[in-house]
């Protein structure tokens, strides 16, 4: 599992933030069975040490022999096809799914964005923001005072005292919003992000990768999970591409999204 460093950098060294070694990442998922729906989602968290499955059972090995450091002050981009393991390898570096293989450290705490913000849907806006912060280690008077950045910064309020009323009233666009905007309001070590920018309109979006940016001159590292590679050309500066698990290139943002962009273009049919 992840593991924290437990001593600090050398003054004026190139500090690195992440360094994943040899990763291997395998969950065993529960099958579907006659007359019910299956369990994957809910066997996706549940990850076995064991090689033998029970019956109904499948295992999925989601990250093969990952390796890769990070530094503070980058923006890592994650890209690759559906099922390449991006979100597995987010959620291995953040401590929440243990790698079979390998070992992956840290320089401070990782935060996952929408799991250590874990907001409620019978809670008001006003009240998730409280529990999300204290989630992500803010203390109460640091809370009030970023209070209303966050709601402003969510738009949550742009048409409507939306932020008085229950979580599961919002749509999902906007509880992504304010997730971010509670886990934005806090500097972070490394801060982990899973599609969060595929919401709202292009204003919050533009908002949302200046933060970005302020965040990583701040503090750490941040990495970024999307499907937009406009958004991993302008808010990252180097980008890791996995395929079926494996890495396949890791580089200047704008190489690698080109390169993966030329893999996943039509070939024109061969002329007889």
């Amino acid at each position: 599992m992840a593991e924290t460093s437990p001593t600090p950098p050398a003054p004026g060294s190139r500090v690195p933030t992440v360094v994943v070694d040899g990763v291997h990442v395998t969950y065993t998922v529960q099958g579907a069975t006659k007359g019910g729906r299956g369990g994957a989602t809910a066997a996706l968290g549940r990850v076995l040490s064991r090689r033998r499955t029970a019956p109904g059972t499948r295992t999925v090995h989601a990250v093969k022999g990952v390796s890769f450091a990070a530094y503070k002050g980058e923006a890592i981009g994650l890209i690759g096809s559906n099922g390449s393991g991006k979100s597995t390898l987010l959620k291995a570096v953040a401590g929440l799914l243990p790698p079979s293989h390998g070992r992956i450290y840290t320089h401070g705490q990782p935060s996952l964005l929408g799991v250590n913000a874990a907001l409620m849907g019978d809670l008001t806006g006003e009240r998730n923001v409280i529990l999300g912060g204290l989630a992500m280690g803010m203390t109460r008077e640091e809370i009030h005072e970023r209070y209303q950045e966050i709601v402003d910064f969510s738009g949550i309020n742009d048409k409507g005292d939306f932020i008085s009323l229950p979580m599961r009233t919002y749509s999902s666009g906007m509880g992504a919003r304010l997730r971010f905007s509670i886990a934005a309001a806090k500097s972070h070590d490394v801060l982990l992000i899973d599609e969060a920018l595929a919401t709202g309109d292009a204003r919050f979006q533009r908002r949302s990768q200046e933060r970005i940016n302020e965040l990583r001159q701040q503090a750490g590292t941040v990495f970024l999970v999307s499907h937009s590679n406009s958004t991993i050309r302008q808010t990252c500066d180097r980008a890791i591409w996995l395929e079926a698990g494996v890495l396949r290139m890791d580089g200047p943002a704008a190489e690698v999204v080109g390169a993966y962009e030329a893999s996943t273009r039509p070939r024109p049919p061969k002329t007889p």
